[in-house]
């Protein structure tokens, strides 16, 4: 199988050497890294290529790599029913340049997009309603990005005395803990509330 994707790969690599910078086979699959700029055209080989046939689109999402200067990896996930064969493209993008959309060979991808903006924010150029899909309105920020805070910049309640749907800052109802990740099991560095207990050497039945 793995031969057959190898295969598959060059094939593909070969025929678009410009647009298709590489190839690679992990866990019996087959990814392909592309140029962003270029994406429509890589799609429409992969979908219309007899040798590929991938004319099912299964999903468009992307990887934050905040240390990286191209910091997202858009990913589309294709399935080609004929071959029985999945492949996995991967494009490269900062936080400032679109992407190309893929509407036009997949309309499929109209959701898809949206939701990668939504949370990644990345742009999809050629989108007709590149809006947020999952956040609500006025929304701040892009919440499956790296650097975008856990607790979020504001809560939503229904307030019952006002009949609608209040916005409050965050309040933690805590401070933040500070994890100094040393091992229980190895021992810390201090004295954990309770082990003096241990080391007065009372306490201990006969």
């Amino acid at each position: 199988m793995d031969e057959t994707l190898d295969k598959l790969g060059r094939t593909i690599a070969d025929a678009l050497p410009s647009s298709v910078t590489g190839h690679v086979i992990a866990f019996h699959e087959l990814t392909l890294t592309a140029q962003a700029r270029d994406i429509v055209a890589v799609m429409k080989f992969l979908r219309d290529d007899p040798n590929c046939m991938f004319v099912n689109l299964i999903d468009i999402t992307a990887v934050d790599w905040p240390n990286r200067e191209r910091r997202f990896d858009v990913v589309y996930h294709l399935l080609s029913p004929k071959h029985n064969v999945r492949v996995r493209v991967k494009a490269e993008t900062d936080e400032t340049t679109a992407v190309p959309s893929i509407i036009e060979v997949f309309a499929g991808a109209d959701w898809f997009e949206r939701e990668t903006y939504d949370l990644y924010g990345i742009v999809f150029t050629g989108h007709p309603d590149m809006r947020r899909i999952l956040t609500d309105y006025g929304f701040e920020g892009h919440p499956l990005r790296k650097d975008f805070p856990l607790t979020g910049f504001v809560e939503v309640r229904y307030d019952d005395e006002l009949k609608r749907v209040v916005y409050e800052p965050v309040r933690l109802t805590q401070e933040f803990r500070n994890f100094d990740f040393l091992s229980p099991w190895e021992g810390t560095d201090y004295v954990l509330p309770g082990d003096e207990k241990a080391k007065s050497g009372g306490g201990q039945g006969a």
